[in-house]
């Protein structure tokens, strides 16, 4: 493959996180800007919190022409920023921004990013289907947000804590969709509503590397054939917690799927071109392969 080359043409895109060094982004953005042949490049720029106004505000004096947004800057990089997404407003969280002249927008790729995954994976549209998720933190409230602009008829809410269940679940409503929360003390009920859903999803960080023996306290009997069930964890790819719905006959879906598809929403905002979807898969597979242990 061809190697990058970086001159005075060069567009340069990248990463603010802290840390960033655990990030799969640089290898699966290159390699997609190698593949098609363009003069572009991903870098990622640790960012401490104190820094983020400023760094910001070089990605209009470098024009860049954006980037990825990772913790902990998601929430914090709001009020930067010229222009929110309807999406990335509601969910009140940033990962990708993209830079027009000098105009800053805001979007939240990560819902968009894992019903791509389900549709291309599963074959699965959220329209008219029950959904159960596990957890209330950011990567859930993305998903269900998204969820529900798709139309999920609907939503169950299962957390450790409600107050945090119900904040996800009043953000549902203000958006029209029907909405419940259920805690984990509520055993029997948290088992029917995973047993009736079409679509289960894992999104706490539970059961990820390297306590990969660590799962979520629902009796893999709820799970059944008619289902497709996601882990948004990709290290490992198959959790505890697929490899059990697996057992059971259902759809299992990685998290690996809503990070490349996350990354190719932003590369086509950037680029204006389509992503080549196998070349990036491919690099976040080598990089996974790379990272193990």
């Amino acid at each position: 493959m061809k190697q990058l080359q970086i001159d005075g043409r060069t567009t340069l895109c990248g990463l603010f996180g802290y840390p960033v060094e655990h990030s799969f982004s640089p290898a699966m953005h290159n390699a997609a800007f190698r593949a098609l042949n363009l003069n572009w490049a991903y870098v990622p720029f640790r960012v401490e919190p104190g820094h983020l106004p400023r760094a910001v505000e070089a990605v209009r004096c470098l024009n860049l022409a954006g980037v990825n947004v990772t913790v902990p800057h998601k929430e914090a990089v709001l009020p930067y920023l010229d222009e929110l997404t309807p999406a990335a407003k509601t969910i009140g969280a940033v990962n990708v921004i993209l830079n027009n002249n000098g105009k800053l927008t805001g979007y939240n790729t990560d819902g968009r990013g894992f019903t791509r995954a389900l549709r291309e994976e599963a074959g699965f549209i959220p329209k008219a289907k029950k959904a159960v998720i596990l957890g209330a933190g950011g990567a859930a409230k993305a998903v269900a947000v998204q969820l529900a602009l798709e139309g999920a008829a609907e939503i169950v809410i299962i957390n450790r804590t409600v107050n945090r269940g119900e904040g996800l679940a009043q953000t549902l409503a203000q958006m029209g969709a029907v909405s419940r929360v259920l805690t984990w003390e509520q055993r029997d009920q948290a088992a029917d509503a995973a047993a009736a859903a079409d679509l289960v999803v894992q999104a706490t960080n539970v059961g990820m590397y390297p306590e990969t023996n660590q799962c979520l306290p629902i009796p893999e009997e709820v799970f059944n054939s008619h289902q497709v069930v996601c882990d948004l964890i990709y290290n490992p790819v198959e959790t505890k917690f697929l490899k059990l719905a697996g057992a059971r006959g259902v759809t299992v879906v990685s998290g690996l799927g809503m990070l490349l598809y996350q990354g190719v929403l932003a590369f086509e905002l950037w680029t204006k071109t389509a992503a080549p979807v196998e070349v990036m898969k491919r690099a976040l597979n080598n990089q996974l392969g790379g990272r193990k242990g």
